[in-house]
């Protein structure tokens, strides 16, 4: 077996189709998963199993791309239901898996007294049920090579898996929740590295697949123009948080212009695009984000943008 077939589950996050996928093949040796999703779409997980003629019992694989509350939210709620699976992520990840404390805390500062509604529990991953990477593995699973990828830029504990003519690119691959939409960077704090993802999009654009798989939303083909219209996007965007910053304007300031103009981008795409896309990647995290990239960027520069 060397090319899957892969099932695209859609989590209905908060009771809204098409805005958090995870995606399922069979590897031979039971199902891989790729990104549980949260604990709070824990029910429209086995849903999606069902649909398939699957249960949770037949997962052996978790592949996690980030450890993002919306892609590994529910990984370790999945392992103590699963005893026979085990999950695959980053080095740079692994700790806050085993040791979620604070992870949850730093989230809880964002969302408040709304985190058991959006994201549900987070439960800590015994260490022994981990196989860490550094991604640049070739794993066998069952009967498939699946190769995992270093792809940081949106995180720094960021992986991308390929088997056959798949490639899973978590956030990476930016979020495209039509396919009249170009793709957007979705740039939330704390570690967004622009350059490094650039790096990255080099990697994965270079490899021989013919299907990304976006966690935000569905699959695409995997063509030149994806990935040039997200690096065009990319810069488009971070260019206006900059000019804001450079104008002096406080954030709040910047989000509102910054929205407008983008919320004008989606509509000449897809008139429906502005409500979904700003439920799914809320403008102003993008912004927090890109600011924090280039104050951070200012500071190694001694000042110099």
């Amino acid at each position: 077996m060397t090319d899957p077939r892969v099932h695209t589950l859609d989590l209905n996050f908060q009771d809204t189709p098409g805005v958090i996928a995870a995606f399922v093949f069979d590897t031979g040796d039971g199902l891989a998963v790729v990104d549980t999703g949260p604990t709070s779409t824990l029910g429209a997980l086995r849903d999606g199993l069902t649909g398939i003629g699957a249960t949770l019992s037949d997962v052996r694989h978790i592949l996690l791309t980030h450890i993002h509350f919306d892609h590994a939210g529910a990984a370790g709620t999945v392992l103590n239901l699963v005893p026979q699976a085990r999950a695959y992520v980053h080095a740079r990840g692994a700790a806050h898996l085993s040791r979620p404390e604070r992870l949850v805390a730093s989230a809880t500062q964002i969302y408040g007294d709304q985190m058991d509604r959006l994201w549900g529990e987070m439960q800590p991953i015994d260490p022994a049920r981990l196989t860490v990477l550094e991604g640049s593995e070739r794993l066998r699973l069952g009967n498939l090579d699946v190769q995992a990828l270093d792809t940081p830029g949106h995180a720094v504990h960021h992986l991308s898996f390929h088997t056959g003519e798949h490639l899973f690119v978590g956030d990476v691959g930016g979020i495209r929740l039509d396919a009249a939409q170009t793709p957007r960077a979705p740039t939330p704090p704390p570690d967004i590295n622009l350059e490094a993802w650039r790096d990255s999009i080099r990697t994965l654009r270079a490899l021989d697949a013919r299907t990304l798989h976006l966690a935000h939303y569905g699959s695409h083909p995997n063509t030149p123009a994806h990935w040039d219209d997200l690096l065009r996007n990319m810069d488009t965007d971070a260019q206006r948080v900059a000019a804001g910053l450079h104008a002096g304007h406080d954030l709040d300031t910047i989000t509102r212009t910054f929205t407008e103009d983008l919320m004008n981008d989606l509509s000449r795409e897809h008139p429906g695009l502005p409500a979904r896309y700003d439920f799914a990647c809320p403008p102003w995290m993008s912004v927090q984000g890109l600011a924090r990239y280039w104050q951070r960027r200012a500071a190694r520069s001694g000042g110099n943008r």
